[in-house]
């Protein structure tokens, strides 16, 4: 047995010990990419979030979000939160596809989702499975969101889609399936990354961006693209990810508080951001946009198109299981009784 002296000793070092890996395990450092402008709606939302863990993580704990794309197109985020350059991520599908693709059955389906509801629906039915996919890639999900639906702006008017094909199309740079389809229907796309929409629309590189109302408003798209074709072709579904690195890392506290924080921002994400659509559009309409909209007919030929895309979307664009999956969980609303 020890004297009593080296006893206490002993015990005063090793509580020492306790504490001091305890601080060092609170004190983390958070960094967290995203495209979305400087206090947008989803950078205050990002902020928030960070506020509600830095409060229960405690230590000398650190969140910062690096917003305006200052990390790099969403594809090199996902690789720097691969490399540990960044703990988190709010990611649309073009990001989030980098690290688990059957993501894409969301995003890359045109004109196949007829409301948010619909959407909602469908996100809900999937999402424990996808989760567990992210989960087994390394990435834990903390918040749903979406930024609108895609629309065309181009800098001359066009309502069929026979109309864009004297037209050459921004598309993700990262999206090599996408744009093989689209040159195989007799489209040009030009890859790019997001900072290099408007000064390629303004030099001529391109002339039509697909984009949500919101960004077209904020990124000031719009004055060099100043036609908009008011059409749903798709949703922009995003997500917040962090890494199971840096969530394993966190005590048990932040991470109930974090994934709260979580729920409640996607929730509010998606309300405002839909709202924003209306109120982006009508904003940049009392500035000079004019919107077209196809007639019946016309919208026919959408329809048509986006049904001539799906056999080729199947097991390129998204993975087939998944994409079957998506059908199945469409029809099932469709066959809901009428609310």
């Amino acid at each position: 047995m020890l004297p009593m002296p080296k006893f206490i000793t002993a015990l005063l070092l090793a509580l020492i010990c306790v504490v001091s890996s305890q601080a060092k395990a609170a004190d983390m450092q958070m960094r967290v990419g995203t495209l979305a402008p400087k206090n947008s709606l989803y950078h205050r939302q990002l902020l928030e979030m960070g506020e509600t863990w830095r409060a229960v993580q405690g230590g000398a704990s650190k969140y910062v979000v690096y917003a305006d794309g200052s990390q790099g197109g969403e594809a090199e985020m996902a690789r720097r939160m691969r490399i540990g350059q960044l703990q988190g991520a709010l990611l649309s599908v073009v990001g989030l596809r980098e690290i688990e693709p059957s993501i894409t059955a969301l995003q890359n389906l045109p004109l196949l989702f007829k409301s948010w509801e619909e959407l909602d629906f469908v996100r809900e039915k999937m999402r424990p499975a996808m989760e567990k996919k992210f989960l087994d890639k390394g990435f834990v999900v903390l918040a749903w969101g979406d930024a609108g639906w895609v629309r065309f702006f181009s800098k001359d008017a066009a309502v069929r889609p026979e109309d864009y094909k004297r037209m050459k199309f921004f598309a993700w740079g990262s999206e090599p399936e996408q744009q093989a389809i689209m040159k195989s229907l007799g489209y040009t796309p030009v890859p790019l990354e997001t900072a290099d929409i408007l000064p390629s629309i303004q030099t001529g590189m391109i002339n039509v961006v697909p984009s949500t109302p919101y960004f077209a408003l904020a990124s000031q798209v719009y004055n060099t693209a100043p036609h908009m074709l008011e059409i749903n072709w798709a949703p922009i579904v995003g997500a917040m990810v962090v890494t199971t690195k840096s969530w394993e890392a966190m005590t048990p506290e932040a991470q109930k508080a974090l994934r709260a924080a979580g729920d409640k921002a996607g929730s509010q994400m998606r309300a405002q951001a839909r709202q924003e659509v209306t109120d982006a559009v009508e904003a940049m309409k009392k500035r000079g946009l004019i919107v077209h909209k196809p007639n019946a007919a016309e919208m026919q030929e959408w329809n048509a198109l986006a049904e001539q895309l799906y056999p080729r979307i199947r097991g390129t664009m998204v993975p087939a299981e998944t994409f079957d999956e998506v059908f199945k969980q469409v029809k099932a609303y469709r066959a809901l009784p009428a609310k």
